[in-house]
């Protein structure tokens, strides 16, 4: 997993050029333009999900170990259920 601070760069780096993109207006390119803008659209988008995700493992740890007692908790409450029912 990367360093936060690596991510949060490459999006900066990201945005910036969409900006850059945007802001240029040539009227031969504008399907090339769009292309391109739309590309790093995804790449951000990807981008922001990475970050989120760093920082979930930073706050709560490894996504297996996240999931291995979010169903743990399950079990538990699905036995406590069960119990309480009969």
């Amino acid at each position: 997993m990367r360093a936060i601070a690596q991510i949060r760069k490459e999006l900066d780096e990201a945005a910036e050029a969409r900006r850059k993109l945007r802001r240029s207006t040539s009227p031969g390119d504008a399907v090339r333009l769009v292309e391109q803008a739309r590309g790093l659209d995804e790449r951000i988008a990807a981008l922001w999900v990475e970050l989120r995700s760093a920082k979930a493992h930073v706050r709560s740890g490894p996504r297996e170990s996240i999931i291995r007692s979010a169903r743990a908790e399950e079990r538990f409450n699905r036995d406590i259920r069960t119990r309480k029912s009969a």
